[in-house]
């Protein structure tokens, strides 16, 4: 009998600590990570960018990166939206086009502008995602939100309860 009570009163106590029966996934979610990156080197002659004129789309990036250049080169934007620093031999430097930005950029190398060492990137608007169907997120949220009911807590409470009632209507 002392049993039963022991138990009744280790199940009451114990069924708020079940929680919900819906798997739970604590990872963040992943970076999605653009496989859209414009490269733009030096060419050969060390005086143009290779290529000089990029088209990307908005939430993309664009890389400037030369290595071992005889000459020291930079990437500045013509009003200031980007600048990869003074001008060195060895440039890895990338800028990403926000949700926003979409437009025409003119770029140029500061120690060789003379020389026509400018580039061109066109920023084009991000497309748009498809519409989605109303009735649709509708019935995933309400599927959603009933699997996420405390059923198991629930239950557990109610079977102690009856047990509960079945070791007293007993021991009377």
């Amino acid at each position: 009998m002392r049993t039963a009570l022991a138990l009744c009163l280790a199940l009451l106590l114990l069924a708020p600590l079940q929680g919900d029966i819906t798997p739970v996934d604590d990872a963040p979610p992943l970076q999605e990570q653009s496989s859209n990156e414009t490269i733009i080197t030096v060419d050969s002659t060390n005086l143009r960018f290779s290529p000089s004129s990029v088209t990307v789309e908005e939430g993309e990036t664009v890389r400037f990166f030369w290595s071992g250049q005889a000459l020291p080169h930079n990437a500045v934007e013509a009003n200031g939206v980007f600048d990869s620093g003074e001008p060195e031999r060895n440039v890895d430097y990338a800028f990403t086009f926000e949700i926003g930005m979409n437009g025409t950029y003119d770029f140029v190398c500061e120690p060789h502008a003379a020389f026509g060492m400018v580039g061109q990137i066109i920023v084009n608007p991000a497309p748009m995602p498809p519409p989605t169907n109303q009735s649709d997120n509708e019935s995933n949220m309400s599927q959603e939100e009933a699997m996420d009911t405390p059923a198991l807590p629930v239950a557990m409470a109610l079977a102690t309860v009856v047990l509960a009632a079945a070791v007293q209507s007993r021991r009377d």
